[in-house]
């Protein structure tokens, strides 16, 4: 099974948000997904242009034969003969829960890109459609060594077929999956079983 560039993004972030998505395919969608979607959707239309004498492709099918991941790129810009990827988000900026995850699906974008061109990526950018800037990423060794972990744990995900346990953390509140998901039905259950220990009469 291939595995795609947003599927790295969903697993860093949450597993169990990971494989609701991509093996029961539960799909919900809030606000900022919504805002995502409509943003992905005029970014990824696919053309090419050249602006301020640099070489722009928009919606690049991206792949690796080599680690099994495919996708397509938001924004590839060409420096000469070295691609730059730019990865689009919708907000402002990124809160640092988000950061990792995002920084992994972008450095995944480098490693495709290099193999498919034989060329060096050192690093990309995310560019926040909210406040139209960007933040650069370094695709550094252990940036690289993390997506490649995380290549591995979405491969072992996909093989083992079995959703994760709910964290309900900090992430949840705002994850469109947050009604499907139910991440504090486990600690609710646990706590009726404490209770109902408590005051169970003896015989």
């Amino acid at each position: 099974m291939d595995i795609w560039l947003s599927m790295l993004e969903h697993y860093a972030y949450c597993p169990r948000q990971c494989a609701l998505i991509h093996l029961e395919q539960t799909y919900d969608e809030n606000v900022y997904t919504i805002r995502g979607s409509l943003l992905h959707n005029r970014v990824d239309e696919g053309f090419s242009s050249v602006e301020n004498g640099i070489q722009v492709e928009r919606g690049l099918p991206l792949w690796s034969e080599k680690l099994n991941i495919r996708g397509i790129a938001d924004v590839v810009e060409f420096y000469g003969d070295t691609p730059y990827p730019v990865e689009y988000k919708s907000g402002k900026r990124m809160k640092k829960i988000y950061r990792t995850a995002a920084d992994i699906q972008l450095c995944a974008q480098g490693l495709c890109l290099e193999e498919m061109l034989q060329a060096d990526v050192p690093k990309g950018a995310i560019f926040f459609k909210g406040s139209q800037r960007r933040r650069e990423v370094v695709f550094s060794a252990e940036l690289r060594n993390q997506t490649l972990a995380t290549i591995q744990r979405v491969e072992r995900l996909l093989e083992a077929e079995m959703i994760p346990s709910p964290v309900n953390d900090n992430r949840c509140p705002n994850c469109s999956l947050v009604g499907s998901c139910f991440p504090g039905l486990e600690e609710k259950e646990r706590i009726r079983k404490i209770t109902a220990n408590l005051y169970k009469p003896k015989d």
